[in-house]
C-alpha cells in the first residue's frame, strides 16, 4: 500500500462567543488573522481563521441554535469540534474508506468557495470528527 502525503490544514474549535475567542487567541497569544470573520448561512455558524505556522485554527460560533454545531456546543460544550487534513484526491480516498467500512458523513465532497471537502464520522475515528479537504 502506498503512503500518501497527508497534511494538516486546520483544527476546529467551537466557541460561544467568536468575538472573545478572537481576542484570546488572536490579539492575546498573538496568533495573525487569516482572513476575515465569514457567515456560513448553510451551515449557520461564523467562522474565523488565524495562522499557526502552516496550518490554521478555525474558531465556529453557532448563529443558528438548529444547525449541527449549536447542539454540538449544547452537548460538549467549547473546545474541539474537528481536525482538518489534506488529501490528494478527495473522491478517491473517499471510495477507499467506504470500501473499508469508515462511517463517512458525507459520502461525496461537498464544496464551498471552491474547496472540495467532506466529513468522516467521529465512530470510525476514535471519537474525533475529521474533515478532509482536497488539496490545491
Amino acid at each position: 500500500m502506498e503512503v500518501e502525503n497527508l497534511s494538516l490544514n486546520h483544527i476546529a474549535l467551537v466557541v460561544e462567543d467568536l468575538h472573545e475567542a478572537l481576542v484570546f487567541w488572536g490579539e492575546q497569544l498573538g496568533l495573525p488573522a487569516a482572513g476575515v470573520v465569514q457567515t456560513i448561512h448553510d451551515e449557520g455558524v461564523d467562522i474565523a481563521f488565524l495562522q499557526i505556522g502552516a496550518a490554521r485554527l478555525e474558531l465556529i460560533q453557532p448563529r443558528d441554535q438548529e444547525s449541527g454545531v449549536a447542539r454540538f456546543l449544547a452537548k460538549r460544550g467549547p473546545g474541539l469540534h474537528h481536525l482538518c487534513l489534506e488529501v490528494p484526491d478527495l473522491d478517491a480516498k473517499l471510495g477507499e474508506l467506504a470500501a473499508q467500512g469508515i462511517e463517512l458523513i458525507n459520502e461525496s465532497p461537498r464544496e464551498r468557495q471552491g474547496r472540495r471537502y467532506a466529513f468522516v464520522h467521529p465512530a470510525s475515528s476514535g471519537g474525533v470528527l475529521l474533515e478532509l479537504y482536497e488539496r490545491h
